[in-house]
C-alpha cells in the first residue's frame, strides 16, 4: 500500500514542478493506518463509539463515514459538526482534524453479547495527497443492559430510596462529598407548548453536573403525521470530555425549542419522547441516557413554561425563512405594526406576475369608457377594482387558512380557466367595436345612475372584474401571503389575518389605483387616438386570454396563438406597407413597432418548424446547427434541467423518503402546477442556473404536481402545511425535515443561500 502512496505524492511532485507549486515529498506522506488512527468501544449497552485520531497535516471528510453492525440494528449516527473548507475533488464540505467521536446508537438482537462494526472512512493531506476509503472491522463486547448495571441504579425514575444509588448519596453527604442524585432530580425537565406547532423543553441540571449537546433527541410518537421538523438549541460550553472528546456541554439552565410539521387542533394530543444524557463532574460519574415520554395539548401550556419562551417577535435566527420570519411579524407585532407591514410588503409584490397581468385588465377597462374620462372617474373605477381584489383576497384568504386550500386552486381548472379567457376574448371584441358590452338597463339603473355608466358594465361590474382576477389571472402564494395563511391556521385570529390579507391586496393594487389617476390626464379624450387606445387595450386582452389558456395546451400550440397575436398587430400596424414620401415621424415610429413584432412573429414561427417548443427564445435551437452539433447538445442539455421524480400521494412520499434516508442524501421535495407562474420562473431561471444544478446534483429531486388539485395532492399539501404552489421542503441526509421552506420565486444567488440554511450547510 505504501508504494502505490509514495508513488501518487511522486506523481504530485512533478505535478507541482511543473506548475511552480509546491509538495510534500513521497516520503512525508504517512500512512493510511498512521494518519487515520482507527479505534471503537462500547459507551453502553446501547451505544458504540467509533473514533479517529487525526494524525498533524491530515483531515478527514464528514460525509464519508459509512458504518454497519452485525448483530444489531444500527441507528442514525451521531457526527459532531465540522468545519467547512472548499475541497478540490468536492466542492465545500466539512471536515475533521485532531480528532473526531462518531456515537452510533444501535439495538442489540435478543441474546447477543458482543457485535462486529464496519466502518469506512475517508482523508486527505493538505500537502495535496487524498487516500482510497479505508475500512476497518472490529468486535466489541457488550455491557449489560442499564437495568443490571451496578454503577448506576438510580437510573430507574422510580426506584426506592434503599437503592445502593440511594446509599451512596447518603455516604456522600455522610462523609462530605458530592451527593449523587438520580437522573430524574439531577437533570429537571418540563415540557409545554406556546402555540399549536411549536413544544418547548426547559432543562435544569444542578449543581456540579451538565447535559451534552448532541445527545438531545426528539421523536413524536403520535399523532403518527406529526413530526419534529426543526429542534433549536443554545450553543453549550464548549469541554474536552473524557467520555466523548470536545464537545458541547450546559452546566446552567436552558430551553429547546421543537417546531412541528404541522399544527395540533384544539383537542388533540402529542405524545413526545424525549432522550438526554449528562454527567456529574464532582463524583466523575455519567448517567445512561435518560428517555422520558410527555403528553402535550395545544391548550396546555404551562404559563411559566410559555413566559420563557423567547418572544415571537425577537430576532431573526440564521436559517430562517422569509416565511417564518414574517410569521413572527404577525405573532409579535402590535395591530397597526402589523397593517403597516404588510401595506409594504403588497408594495413589493405590486409588479410581481400576481399583478401585473391586472394592469393591462383595469387599463382596457378605463379605456372602454363611453363618454370623457376624468381622473375622479379613473380613480374610482381603479378603486372598485382594487377593493373588489381586496376583499376577495381577504375572504378567500381567511376561508383557505380555515379549510387547508386556495380557492384559486380549485379555479385553476379547465372550465374556470376557459370561462375566463373567453370573457377577455368577449372584451377585446368590445374594444375593436364589433359590439358593446353592457349590462341590462333594469339592472344598470338599480346600481348605478347613467353618469357611471360605461362600456363593459359599471362600478359594480369592475368591482366583480377585480374579484376574479384575484382568484383567477393572480393566483400566486408569495411569502407574505403564506405566512398570514398560516398564522391564522395557528391561531385561529382571523381578525388579524384578514385584515393583514386585505392591506396585503390594497398595496399591491396602488399601481392600478395610479393607473386609473393617471387615465383622466393622459387618455385622450375622442378622436382617432381615442380608437388608437381602444385596439391596443383590446390585444392585450387577447394576450391576456392566452396567458390564461397557455397550461390548458400544447405548448407548439400556445406558440402558434402568440404568433398570429404579434403578426396580425404587426399587419394592423403597416409593417408590410411601404410609408409615403412624407409620411410623418409617428408615422414612422409604429410602421418600425410593426416590424419588430412581425419579426418576432415569424421567429417564433421559425422556431416551433424546428421543434423549439421556447417561447422566449424560440431561435436556440438553430444554435447546435452553427456550433457544429456540440453546442447544441451542451444547450439541449442545460435547457433540460435538473430531472425529478415524481410523487403522487402522501405514502409514495414517504417511501422515497425512507430510500434516500437509507442511502444518506438530503431530499428536496417541489410543490408544482401548470398554472403556477412562479413555478415556471423557478424551473426556467433558478433550477437551470449552473450554481444551482450543481447543489442539487448531490439531492434527491422529488416533484408533487398539484395541478389537479386532487384530494391526494390537498393531502401533499396539507401534510407541509402548504396553501398552493411555488413551495420547496428538504430533508438532510439523515432524513430529518428541514424547517426551512422556499415559498415564491427566489434568484439562483438566494435559493443556493436557502438550501444551505435547510439543510444546515
Amino acid at each position: 500500500m505504501i508504494k502505490w502512496i509514495r508513488l501518487l505524492g511522486a506523481l504530485f511532485a512533478v505535478g507541482g514542478a511543473l506548475g511552480h507549486f509546491p509538495v510534500a515529498h513521497a516520503d512525508e506522506f504517512l500512512d493510511p493506518e498512521v494518519a487515520f488512527k482507527f479505534s471503537a468501544r462500547a459507551l453502553d449497552a446501547d451505544t458504540l463509539e467509533a473514533r479517529w485520531q487525526i494524525a498533524d497535516g491530515y483531515y478527514m471528510y464528514r460525509d464519508k463515514f459509512k458504518f454497519e453492525v452485525d448483530g444489531a440494528t444500527l441507528g442514525t449516527p451521531r457526527k459532531p459538526a465540522g468545519k467547512l473548507k472548499h475541497d478540490d475533488n468536492f466542492g465545500t464540505v466539512e471536515t475533521y482534524r485532531k480528532d473526531v467521536r462518531i456515537a452510533l446508537p444501535i439495538q442489540r438482537s435478543a441474546g447477543v453479547t458482543s457485535v462486529t462494526l464496519k466502518a469506512t472512512g475517508q482523508g486527505c493531506a493538505d500537502a495535496g495527497l487524498c487516500y482510497t476509503p479505508q475500512t476497518e472491522r472490529v468486535t466489541l463486547k457488550l455491557p449489560s443492559p442499564p437495568a443490571a448495571a451496578s454503577v448506576l441504579p438510580a437510573a430507574q425514575a422510580a426506584a426506592p430510596a434503599s437503592t445502593p444509588a440511594s446509599a451512596l448519596g447518603s455516604l456522600g453527604g455522610l462523609t462530605g462529598m458530592p451527593q449523587l442524585l438520580p437522573p430524574d432530580e439531577a437533570f429537571k425537565v418540563a415540557a409545554s407548548m406556546p402555540d399549536a406547532r411549536t413544544i418547548q423543553l426547559d432543562y435544569a441540571p444542578t449543581a456540579n453536573t451538565y447535559l451534552y449537546r448532541d445527545k438531545l433527541a426528539f421523536v413524536v410518537k403520535s399523532p403518527a403525521d406529526v413530526k419534529v421538523t426543526r429542534a433549536d438549541t443554545p450553543k453549550g460550553d464548549v469541554k474536552d470530555d473524557p467520555s466523548f472528546g470536545r464537545t458541547e456541554v450546559y452546566h446552567r439552565n436552558f430551553s429547546a425549542r421543537l417546531a412541528l410539521s404541522r399544527p395540533l387542533a384544539n383537542d388533540e394530543k402529542l405524545v413526545l419522547a424525549a432522550t438526554w444524557q449528562g454527567c456529574n463532574e464532582a463524583v466523575g460519574v455519567c448517567y445512561p441516557p435518560i428517555k422520558r415520554d410527555f403528553s402535550l395539548t395545544s391548550a396546555g401550556a404551562a404559563s411559566v413554561a410559555a413566559a420563557a419562551a423567547p418572544s415571537a417577535g425577537g430576532p431573526a435566527t440564521a436559517g430562517e425563512s422569509d416565511t417564518s420570519r414574517i410569521e413572527r411579524v404577525l405573532k409579535g407585532g402590535s395591530f397597526w405594526a402589523v397593517v403597516a407591514t404588510f401595506f409594504g410588503f403588497g408594495l413589493l409584490l405590486a409588479l410581481t406576475p400576481c399583478v401585473f397581468p391586472m394592469i393591462p385588465i383595469l387599463s382596457g377597462i378605463i379605456a372602454g369608457q363611453n363618454k370623457q374620462l376624468t381622473k375622479t372617474t379613473g380613480f374610482l373605477l381603479s378603486l372598485a377594482y382594487v377593493l373588489g381584489m381586496a376583499i376577495t383576497y381577504a375572504l378567500a384568504g381567511v376561508a383557505a387558512a380555515l379549510s387547508g386550500t386556495l380557492l384559486s386552486n380549485a379555479l385553476q381548472n379547465p372550465w374556470a380557466l376557459g370561462v375566463g379567457a373567453g370573457i377577455f376574448v368577449l372584451l377585446a371584441m368590445s374594444m375593436f367595436g364589433f359590439f358593446e358590452l353592457q349590462l341590462p338597463s333594469f339592472i344598470q339603473s338599480k346600481v348605478s345612475d347613467a353618469s357611471n355608466k360605461m362600456k363593459g358594465g359599471n362600478f359594480a361590474g369592475v368591482f366583480v372584474m377585480g374579484a376574479l382576477s384575484a382568484v383567477i389571472v393572480g393566483p400566486c402564494v408569495a411569502p407574505p401571503l403564506a405566512a398570514a395563511l398560516a398564522f391564522i391556521a395557528q391561531t385561529g385570529n382571523t381578525t388579524l389575518g384578514g385584515v393583514a390579507l386585505f392591506v396585503l391586496a390594497l398595496g399591491m393594487g396602488v399601481p392600478l389605483l395610479l393607473v386609473g389617476l393617471s387615465a383622466g390626464a393622459l387618455l385622450p379624450r375622442a378622436g382617432g387616438w381615442m380608437n388608437a387606445v381602444k385596439y391596443f387595450f383590446g390585444v392585450m386582452m387577447l394576450a391576456i386570454a392566452i396567458y390564461l389558456v397557455s397550461p390548458l395546451i400544447p405548448a407548439w400550440v400556445n406558440m402558434v396563438l402568440w404568433a398570429v397575436l404579434l403578426i396580425a398587430s404587426a399587419i394592423y400596424l403597416h409593417a408590410l406597407d411601404p410609408l409615403p414620401a412624407h409620411a410623418s415621424g409617428w408615422s414612422r415610429l409604429w410602421k418600425g413597432l410593426g416590424v419588430v413584432l412581425l419579426i418576432g412573429g415569424l421567429s417564433i414561427i421559425l422556431g416551433l418548424l424546428a421543434g423549439s417548443r421556447d417561447l422566449l427564445q424560440p431561435l436556440e435551437v438553430y444554435k447546435g446547427g452553427i456550433t457544429g452539433g456540440s453546442g447544441g447538445a451542451a444547450l439541449a442539455a442545460e435547457q433540460d434541467g435538473p430531472t425529478f421524480e415524481k410523487v403522487k400521494s402522501v405514502a409514495e412520499l414517504d417511501a422515497r423518503l425512507a430510500a434516500a434516508k437509507a442511502e444518506g442524501r438530503p431530499v428536496m421535495l417541489d410543490f408544482y402546477a401548470d398554472w403556477c407562474v412562479s413555478c415556471k420562473e423557478m424551473e426556467r431561471f433558478t433550477f437551470n442556473d449552473p450554481k444551482v444544478r450543481a447543489r442539487l446534483q448531490k439531492m434527491v429531486l422529488l416533484q408533487a404536481d398539484v395541478t389537479a388539485n386532487t384530494e391526494a395532492d390537498k393531502a401533499l399539501l396539507k401534510r407541509f402545511a402548504l396553501f398552493g404552489p411555488p413551495g420547496l421542503v428538504f430533508w438532510n441526509g439523515a432524513g430529518a425535515q428541514s424547517d426551512y421552506k422556499v415559498i415564491g420565486f427566489e434568484k439562483p444567488e438566494k435559493f443556493v443561500a436557502s438550501i444551505d440554511a435547510a439543510l444546515g450547510t
